[in-house]
């Protein structure tokens, strides 16, 4: 006999959430802790390579151009939207606003990381989180089957 109205609660799907320090070891660190992570809840190969590959691009993007301390990286397996929610989250850029970089030649390969995000993702955005940033983005569960 079933107590209480456990039928009634919406699948919420699987969350984990974690802090990094921001620093050079960030990156890989989120990379990493993604696959794991992902891997544990069965998700398929192609998306796991693809969420550490945006982990990856947004992780560098709030250690790179933020003066946060502390990255939040939060990870969301929807199955209901068939979805995998990745969100980032930093501490913003201080009181001085964000580092300027020095230009860098066309041929180098930075400054790409939110095109490869939006091509990569069903969707993407970011929204105010207290002081800093959080960016968000969604992959598909399940792989696409190729066409053609």
């Amino acid at each position: 006999m079933a107590i209480g109205n456990a039928a009634a609660q919406p699948d919420l799907g699987r969350r984990c959430r974690f802090e990094l320090p921001a620093g050079v070891e960030a990156v890989p660190r989120a990379r990493r802790m993604t696959r794991e992570r992902l891997r544990g809840w069965a998700v398929c190969d192609e998306t796991r390579d693809l969420a550490a590959l945006v982990v990856s691009e947004l992780v560098t993007n709030a250690v790179v151009h933020t003066a946060s301390r502390l990255i939040v990286c939060e990870l969301h397996d929807d199955h209901a939207a068939d979805v995998v929610r990745i969100a980032v989250t930093d501490e913003g850029c201080g009181p001085d606003g964000p580092a300027p970089h020095p230009a860098r030649d066309a041929g180098e390969d930075h400054g790409r990381g939110l095109l490869l995000v939006q091509a990569m993702c069903r969707s993407w955005g970011a929204q105010e989180a207290g002081l800093g940033l959080e960016v968000w983005a969604h992959l598909p569960r399940t792989a696409v089957p190729e066409v053609g």
